[in-house]
This record gives structure tokens, sequence and C-alpha cells, in this order.
């Protein structure tokens, strides 16, 4: 039987002529940081301090032992980053180049000393582009020349902190007779039943030996012989039960087992868990231009997404737990979407089993984004390795319903002027339209494949046009009121967002010694964004007084714009399901301590965003909007059952009188939306007024003024604290209201966001992790809207 021992132990790593204890996996900065060598590249201005560990090359070691009773010993890297030389004994086994495959060297009878020599990304990187010509990318740096995490080498959201390392697990495995070196599993529904067909290959040591596998699925066994290198097997599962996503239903899981026999006697064994379920991809064309419409299990869905990036810059830190907490907070959000960014990794196995437990379906880009690539050699073979090892990899999820092509480089050949630039050069398009669609047409029919994002289906329409396939809506963020998503409704909105500063906990323990300011030296370096502060300070100048002198002020209305931007986003695309069909937030997660898109900061903190979230991607979802002169209020329905009740209409003034009100019968079907005139004489007039609507426990407000022209109340309210608890019950209009536990404590968290109160009405926030409740230092960590 297959034996496999991780080499985990005994690593060093070579630092100016002395050799420091290694971690494995880990990588050069972890080792560094842990050696006392570097400060924590997150805090303060370090990232510049440690800018020449990315220069330079790096040598790990251990030592090597292979005996064993086998007649074979691999040893086999699960992940090397990028570009290294692996010997042993000062044997070359191999030279490696690519940061998202694997690699197995034949080490049989080899021990001795084993060193993997780490050459600079940037060498490597900058050589293939001496050789291939210069490409066009979003930044300054050469990440496109090299299979290596693009965001390493930094974004408008991330540090430069180039890496090298060891970064997935390493191990000996020892075998004899023959050992399965991939299996396949197409994994279908076909009239209730669960299909599985295990597509199989082994290597052998004996070409004579006869082989057998053995496949186990849900109570049924089916046995093959085995010839040559290939078998399939098929296994059929009555009445399985579906896999859905979250919210539609229930997420069975089923294992797998594929054994490998001689003469009976087990050799190896390939273990997995599936789901059975099916997806499809609705593109058709139809009067609002070209669909892009998820289908699983026949159920056509408003896809409530969040896109995802690496969750720490240095990788190989994320463990299984942190996987789980995170993908949790998205689960609990009402998120049932996660598209995995192109310019990050194709991410570890803990990442899709979670999805897979949580009901979240995964929309998994391979790694390309924002840049042209080069189609030739060295990289074009690297790219169809990698593609064939991870569409493999990950075929048994299934979470992962949608492969994609890129981010965002069909849409910069278009508008970017790289079509001028390249003069005719390769820059990925023979990729996106050619080779990756052929792997997972052949690898992997049973899943979909576009081309890229965004991409209208063909160059027959602009590859970002709103009516056709994926959509980016970045014009708003850069340039423009987010009133402005109101202006469209796109197919599928798959980018967008607003910036926001991470949690203030978060600044404290990031910007030591220093007294934060919107532009404060630390403040200005944890903002990669071009013009981020500018676009901050033009987001908020449109709807509030200016300029907001105190930090505090600052940091709080800039916490409340991203949410209110991306509220206005979302219940605009919803109310107009189903021409529009999902909406992907830019981003849930940091990978560091900065000012960005995220929902949830770097520190794992909750920003008011998250808990915005949790209201515009819950099921029933009940939004105000304005449409041709006329107040509607569209009432969204995306449970499986009918919303049926009594709706009540207020109008009211900031100083809490009514003016008038109705009640209105609500029906909306399931999976469904439906609109609601609002009477004429309800409507506000001027900036005094404000309406607002409830039902079924849910409200939406509309204010027709910016708060700037509202003449709010000085907000009246009381606090009562016990153990877990603040309540807050209003005497005025209190808009916006929100308690920052981190203020509170650390460790604290509050279970929400922004809140609006009318005269009289109370509410109560749990929080946890405060030790000490007190009153007054609850009232002092409450934030709401002010009189101008």
């Amino acid at each position: 039987m297959l034996e496999a021992t991780p080499l985990t132990d005994g690593w060093t790593l070579r630092y100016e002529g002395a050799d420091l204890p290694a971690r494995v996996p880990g990588c050069v900065h972890t080792d560094l940081l842990a050696a006392g060598v570097i400060p924590d590249p997150f805090l303060g201005a370090n990232e510049h301090e440690v800018a020449w560990v990315g220069r330079r090359a790096w040598t790990y070691g251990t030592r090597l032992r292979t005996g064993s009773g086998h007649e074979q010993t691999d040893l086999v890297f699960d992940g090397l980053d990028t570009a290294a030389e692996v010997t042993v004994g000062g044997r070359l086994l191999g030279r490696v180049r690519n940061m998202h495959r694997s690699h197995r060297f034949h080490v049989t009878g080899l021990d001795g000393p084993l060193t993997v020599r780490f050459a600079s990304a940037y060498t490597e990187a900058e050589a293939v582009r001496d050789r291939l010509g210069e490409r066009p990318a979003a930044y300054a740096e050469p990440y496109q020349y090299l299979r290596k995490m693009a965001c390493s080498f930094g974004w408008d959201w991330g540090p430069t902190l180039v890496t090298a390392g060891i970064w997935r697990p390493v191990r000996l495995e020892h075998w004899s007779t023959a050992r399965i070196s991939r299996v396949r599993p197409l994994v279908t529904v076909d009239r209730g039943d669960g299909v599985v067909e295990l597509h199989v290959e082994v290597e052998r040591t004996r070409v004579e030996a006869r082989l057998a596998v053995e496949a186990r699925v849900g109570g049924r066994v089916v046995r093959a012989g085995l010839t040559g290198s290939r078998a399939a097997v098929r296994l059929r599962v009555p009445d399985a039960r579906l896999w859905w996503p979250r919210g539609y239903g229930e997420q069975p899981l089923y294992d797998v087992e594929l054994t490998l026999l001689h003469e009976d006697a087990p050799l190896d064994v390939w273990r997995r868990r599936i789901g059975f379920r099916t997806v499809e991809l609705d593109r058709r064309p139809d009067a609002h231009g070209t669909g892009f419409t998820l289908v699983v299990n026949g159920e056509r869905l408003f896809a409530r997404g969040v896109n995802w990036i690496p969750d720490d810059v240095f990788p190989s830190r994320v463990t299984r737990e942190r996987y789980r907490r995170r993908l949790t907070q998205a689960a609990e959000a009402g998120v049932d979407l996660v598209r995995v960014w192109g310019g990050g990794i194709y991410e570890g196995e803990d990442f899709y089993d979670a999805c897979d437990e949580l009901g979240l379906l995964v929309w998994q880009d391979f790694p390309f984004a924002c840049a042209a690539y080069p189609e030739e050699q060295p990289l074009r073979a690297e790219v169809e390795a990698e593609a064939r090892e991870n569409v493999v990899r990950l075929m048994p999820h299934p979470s992962l319903v949608l492969w994609n092509g890129n981010n965002e480089n069909l849409w910069g050949f278009r508008d970017w002027d790289w079509e001028r630039r390249l003069a005719g050069a390769s820059w990925g398009e023979g990729y996106y339209l050619g080779l990756l669609p052929r792997v997972v047409a052949e690898l992997d029919p049973t899943r979909p494949y576009t081309a890229g994002s965004p991409w209208s289906g063909s160059w027959d329409h602009h590859p970002n046009d709103p009516a056709h396939g994926t959509h980016h809506s970045w014009e708003v963020w850069n340039r423009e009121d987010y009133a402005a998503y109101r202006h469209d409704v796109p197919r599928f909105v798959a980018e967008f967002g607003w910036q926001a500063p991470p949690a203030y906990a978060t600044l404290r323990r990031a910007l030591p010694g220093e007294d934060p300011a919107p532009d404060s030296p630390g403040m200005l370096h944890h903002q990669k964004a071009d013009d981020g502060n500018g676009k901050l300070e033009r987001g908020l100048a449109r709807h509030f007084p200016t300029p907001v002198r105190d930090f505090d002020r600052w940091h709080y209305l800039t916490q409340v714009n991203q949410a209110r931007a991306v509220a206005a986003g979302v219940e605009h695309w919803r109310a107009h399901w189903p021409v529009c069909a999902g909406t992907i937030v830019w981003q849930l997660n940091d990978c560091w301590p900065v000012t960005s898109w995220a929902a949830i900061d770097g520190d794992g903190r909750e920003k008011p965003l998250y808990h915005e979230l949790k209201r515009l991607y819950a099921d029933r979802l009940l939004t105000l909007h304005v449409r041709d002169a006329d107040v509607l209020l569209a009432v969204v329905n995306q449970a499986a059952e009918a919303w049926t009740g009594s709706l009540t209409l207020r109008r009211m003034t900031v100083d809490g009188s009514v003016l008038g009100g109705a009640s209105v019968e609500l029906a909306a079907g399931a999976r469904a939306v439906a609109e609601i005139a609002v009477p004429r004489e309800l409507r506000p007039d001027g900036p005094k007024e404000f309406l607002v609507a409830d039902a079924s426990g849910l409200r939406a407000l509309y204010f027709p003024a910016p708060d700037r022209e509202i003449p709010y109340p000085r907000p009246a309210f009381d606090v009562e604290v016990a153990p877990g608890a603040v309540t807050v019950t209003a005497r005025t209009l209190v808009r916006d209201l929100l308690l920052q536990a981190d203020r509170l404590d650390p460790g604290a968290r509050a279970d929400r966001g922004l809140v609006t109160l009318l005269p009289g009405e109370r509410v109560t926030i749990g929080v946890r992790g405060w030790q000490t409740p007190d009153p007054s230092a609850a009232r002092a960590a409450l934030y709401c809207m002010e009189p101008v």
C-alpha cells in the first residue's frame, strides 16, 4: 500500500551564511519574521523596509532519507513559489517555475541534503519579459511574466511583498507495482439518480501486473479490470439527494472511494466527497440583450455574491479554521456565491470543502488579471499544465459551478490602449478563447466556462457592455456618485464596490504610535488605490457637509457611505430580477490592514457594509426607489414561498411628525419581484420629509435629499447596558446609528451595523467580547447622523 511521509520538520532557510529555522509550508517572509530578521510588514510603513526580500535568491534545505521496503519513492511538492531548482546531494532533480501546480520527482535510493534554491521572482519575470517583449498591465510590476500569485506584486488594496518558499505541503510517497496518478470524477444527475464516472490513470513499476479498480459511493460498489494505464468505472446512486446552494435546500455530500488493486491486495486509495447537482449557464439572447443566469438543479438563481481575494498576502498562513471562519461570515451575511478572483490563486482544498458544506457556490477564475499575458514558451506549457491539474483537482467539489478565463483582460485589450501598444504581440486571447475552454471541455464538461469577466460573449459587443453577459461597474467609484448605479440594468454585475477604512481597532494596531488622520502617513501608506482618498472625499462631498476635519467623524461617514453605495446598487439590481441575474460585491475580505472595498477588514473585523449585506442579501428585501419620476416600492422575494401580507407606508418629517399613511396589501410570488406604486400624496416633498415602508418586520426608507440638506434634529436617545447587549431607545429620529464595538474593546464584536430609529423605537445590539460593560463607554462608541 502506498505510504506517504510528510516532510515538515528539519527545514532551514539560508540567510547571511547562517541557517535559520524554517517552517514548511511557509515562505521566506514568515520565516524571517519568526527569526526576528524583519519587522512585521503589515505595520506602519514596514512594507518598504522589507522590499529587499523579494529581490534576493533564497535557499531551503533539509535531510532526505528515502529508505523503505517499496520499489519506488517520489518526492512530491504540492506548491513551490515560484522559480526554483531542486537538488539532492548536489544532483539536480529538476527546475520549476509555477506556483499554481505541484511537482513530483523520482528519488528512489537518493539520500542526502535536499536543497530547494529559489530565484527572485523579479529576476525570473524580468528574464521572461526580456525574451518575449514588454506587455501592458494595470501596474508597473512584472507579474504577467510568471505563473505566480499576481497580487503578491501589490494591487490597489494590497502590499508589494513578493514571496518565495515551499508554500504548500511536501512529502515522500513510497509505493510498489502501481499508484493512482489521477482520478477525474464526472458527477451528474440522470432522471433522479446520481451518476459518477471515475476516469482513472495509474503509474506502474511493473507493466505486466494485473490490476483492477474498485469504486464505492452511496452503498454502491463497482469493480473493473485495468489494462495499460487507464480505466473508467461508472456508478449509479438511485434517488440521490441533491446538493443545493444555501437558501435553496440542503447540502448532502457522498463519500467516494476508489481503490487500486493487485490480485485483491490494495495498492493505493483515492477518497473524496462529492455532491449530486446539475449546473447550467443560461446565456440565451432575449429582448434585453444576452443573459447570464446560473441554473442549479433546474432552479434559476439571482446570485448574491462576493469577490474573494487571498485572505493573507502570505497564503501559507491561511489555515482550515481561518477559511471556515471567513466563509461562515460570508454565509451568515446571506451570500450564496463566492468568486475566486484571477489575481490570486487556486485556493486550497479546505476552502472548497467549506463551500461544499456551507452551500456557497464557487465561481473560479483562472489566475490571469489586469495584464496582457504572453502566450509563448515558457509560459504556454505552464499555463496548460496548471489548468489541467487544477481543473481535475477541483472537480469533486459540488460548490464549484463556473470556470472563468480571466479578470478584465478582454476589457483591457479593448479599452486600455493595449491593442495599439501590443502591435500584434500575443496577449492572452489564445488562452481565454482557445486553450482554457478546450481544457475545460475535455476534462470537466459538467461545468460551464466563460472567457472572462467582464465579457459580453463575443467581440460583436463591447466586452463590458452591460446588456450582454457580465459587467464590471467601476465608473461609479472612480468618477460618479453611487446614485449612478441606478442608471442601467446589467445582466450580471460581477464587480462593483466602494471603499472605506478598516475598523478603528484595526487601524490602531496597524499604525502603532500614530494618531490616524485621513492624510496621516500611515493612513496614506495603507491606502493603495490611485487617488483613493480623493475619491473618498469626493464621495463624501456629494452627501455630507465638507470638509470633515474630525477623524472619528470622517471614519464613521466613510463607513456609512460605503454601505449606502453598495446598497444603492444591490437594491436597484435585485429589483430588476430576472433581467439582472446577480451581483458580486467587490470585495468580501482583505489580505492585510488597509482602506479598501472589503466588507471584512484585514484583521477579520466586520465593517458596517458586512451587516448591510445581511439586509441586502436576505431572501426578502423591501426597497424604495424613483423610476420615471414615480416612487416605487420593490418587493423582492427570493424565498421558495410567496410573500403576502400588509404593507404600511408613512410619510414623515425629520422632527417625527406623520404627514400621511396607508396600508397596502403586499403580494410577491416565490423567487419573484413585485412593484407597488407609492400614492402621490405620500411622496416626500423636500429635504424635511422622508418615506417609511414596513412589512413583515422589514423596512425601507427613502430620503429624497442628500444628508447635507436634511435638517436633522440633534439626536437624542437613551442607552442601557446589560451583559452582552446595548439597548438604544430613540427620543428623536436617529439615522444610521452605529455601535463601533471595537472602540469598547479590541476583541468586541457587535451583531448588527447601521440602524435608523424613529422616535420612540428601540434596538438591542448584541455585543460579544466586552468584558467591562459601561453605559458611558457605550454611548461614546455610538455614532449617528447629526445636524449640519
